[in-house]
Formats: C-alpha cells, structure tokens, sequence
C-alpha cells in the first residue's frame, strides 16, 4: 500500500478510520529523514493492512507539536487511536520490522476498557 501524507485537513480521520496507523514525522531538509524514507517505503509495501503515513513537520507544524515531536524522523505507531510507542530516529529495516512487530502485538485492551469506563461514567 502506498504511504499517504497527512497534513491537518485529513490526520484525525486517517486516525479514526485506521485500527494501525505508522506515522513518519519528517522534514526533507532532514538527511536521516530522507535515507528512511525507502524503509518506511518498503515496510509499507510489506504490511498492507497497515496503515503508514507522513506528516511533514515543516508544512503541518501544529500536528508535530500535538504529539510533541521535537526530533526528527520520529515514527509513532497508533493503535485504535493510542499511540503505542514512539521511536526517534533512522531505524534499519529489521528495527523496523521488529518494531512493528512489538506494535502490533501490543495489546490495547486495558487501554479501551478504561476509556470506556470514563466514557460511560
């Protein structure tokens, strides 16, 4: 699956219409950023029911600092809606294979039974 770009007219609905979404957060004046580019690529082309996306820190700032991103690349993993980990940095493609990996064999359970608690108080 292609990678898609999401800026702030399109992110909340990627995120809610998505079970697994892989956010790369990127600049392409950033030279780690671009040589991970093929990776984040690959991996995608790899997990088709994954959903991977972009977001340039540059052109959408307000998202970047949402999430509190002050390094780049950072890629975060979101989970029904959870972000589940964040990792800063180029990675390999085994880091990242073994990263979405443990991503998506996190368990979030406990995580929605407790939103739902508060939802339904």
């Amino acid at each position: 699956m292609a990678v898609q770009h999401l800026n702030k007219s399109n992110f909340k609905q990627a995120i809610e219409s998505n079970a697994f979404v892989i956010v790369d957060f990127w600049a392409p004046w950033c030279e780690p950023c671009v040589s991970f580019t093929p990776v984040f690529e690959a991996a995608s082309d790899a997990h088709p029911d994954v959903v991977f996306a972009m977001v340039n820190v540059d052109e959408d700032p307000e998202i970047s600092n949402y999430f509190n991103v002050k390094q780049i690349p950072a890629v975060m993993p979101i989970r029904d809606q959870i972000v589940v980990d964040a990792q800063v940095g180029e990675m390999s493609h085994a880091e990242l294979e073994n990263a979405i990996q443990a991503w998506a064999a996190f368990d979030v359970t406990e995580v929605n039974r407790h939103f739902n608690e508060k939802t339904s108080v």
